[in-house]
């Protein structure tokens, strides 16, 4: 059995057995992490940085993860949200007023929040390189007419939901989304996580690792479920290979080019499953973290092609509410258990050839020790 290191309470130790069983089976290197009421009940890892198995994981190992990305910028509109600055009842407009052409001057922030905006693709880039032009992005954004009334129906917004959060809190921060991140959640609370990582940290980086069979040119067709969606525009599908680039690395993309590992997502993610803070540090008040578990719109997903609730920001899914990247990392956290799970890792599995429950499996066996 692969050797799991860092540390455990006994009551979860189903999860460090989880993890193992996961790199003995399907996993090459992977992170779990545990908190409860905002303290480390499990921090643990294991397996290798890269597909040759020759460099091992380490405590401080990064990679990238993809769509929970979203997770992390919701949190941010949510702060700004909690200080006064951004109201989510009011029109994207109001912020951005160029974004009120093509019939979006009624659009409002929570539309955008729970991917029921109605615009759930890019129409502009025609390679994956001009997602790094920011300004072009979004100001393909602003022109951009709706596919649908916003409001009215959802489809997961995989890359312009980054795109549009960002820009409103550019607007009005003045900072950039991976800035904002950096300065008022991650140095704050000491977390690990990067939104635009600096080339000081490559070496850390274990690179993601496509699915058994397939190479780094590997991309997902279409969208496979709530944590198996693809990163992909209709002119600039993202393959493997451009998430191990370091273009990619240095860009801003806030939906799904965030860095960290479970430590640090779990870290970050508690903040909301304990109701504002964690760890001594108060990041929003109580009453700021309800948007993220409170329902905006429940029905069919017409990306995802499956039923989704959607909250300001997350999925919920019973008394859970988070979100997972292409590949399987995912995070999930419960207010009322006041406990958050994240699992990261770098071997993909596409859901379209294999069932992929890897981290379902470790957020069950958390719940077990909460028994």
């Amino acid at each position: 059995m692969t050797d799991i290191k860092g540390a455990c309470e006994p009551r979860f130790a189903a999860v460090r057995a989880a993890l193992a069983a996961s790199l003995d089976k399907d996993d090459v290197g992977a992170s779990v992490a545990v908190y409860l009421d905002g303290e480390p009940v499990v921090d643990i890892w294991g397996g290798y940085a890269d597909a040759d198995r020759s460099v091992g994981w380490e405590r401080s190992t990064l990679t990238c993860v993809n769509s929970t990305t979203k997770t992390m910028t919701a949190l941010c509109a949510l702060i700004l949200a909690d200080r006064g600055r951004l109201d989510l009842s009011v029109p994207v407009a109001d912020y951005w007023p160029e974004f009120a052409a093509a019939g979006k001057e009624s659009m409002l922030v929570r539309h955008v929040l729970s991917h029921t905006a109605g615009l759930p693709t890019l129409t502009g880039p025609a390679a994956v390189e001009d997602l790094y032009d920011w300004e072009k992005v979004t100001a393909g954004l602003a022109a951009q007419a709706p596919a649908w009334e916003p409001g009215t129906a959802a489809g997961y917004h995989a890359l312009t939901f980054g795109f549009l959060i960002g820009e409103v809190v550019r607007r009005i921060t003045g900072r950039s989304l991976g800035e904002f991140f950096a300065e008022e959640v991650a140095e704050p609370l000491g977390a690990d996580f990067h939104i635009g990582l600096s080339a000081a940290h490559d070496h850390r980086v274990a690179p993601l690792i496509p699915p058994p069979s397939l190479t780094d040119e590997y991309v997902a067709a279409a969208p496979l479920g709530p944590d198996g969606a693809p990163p992909e525009t209709p002119g600039a599908a993202i393959r493997v290979r451009d998430v191990n680039s370091a273009a990619w690395r240095r860009a801003q993309i806030p939906a799904v080019n965030g860095f960290g590992n479970a430590r640090s997502v779990a870290l970050v993610q508690s903040v909301l499953a304990g109701r504002g803070a964690v760890g001594g540090v108060r990041l929003l008040s109580p009453q700021g973290c309800e948007p993220a578990w409170q329902e905006v719109f429940r029905g069919e997903d017409r990306v995802l092609g499956t039923p989704m609730c959607w909250t300001a920001g997350f999925g919920r899914f019973g008394s859970t509410f988070g979100w997972g990247g292409w590949g399987g990392s995912l995070v999930a956290s419960d207010p009322d258990a006041r406990m958050t799970v994240a699992y990261v890792m770098n071997r993909m599995i596409d859901r379209g050839r294999q069932e992929d429950n890897r981290g379902m499996e470790i957020v069950m066996a958390a719940y077990g020790g909460l028994r």
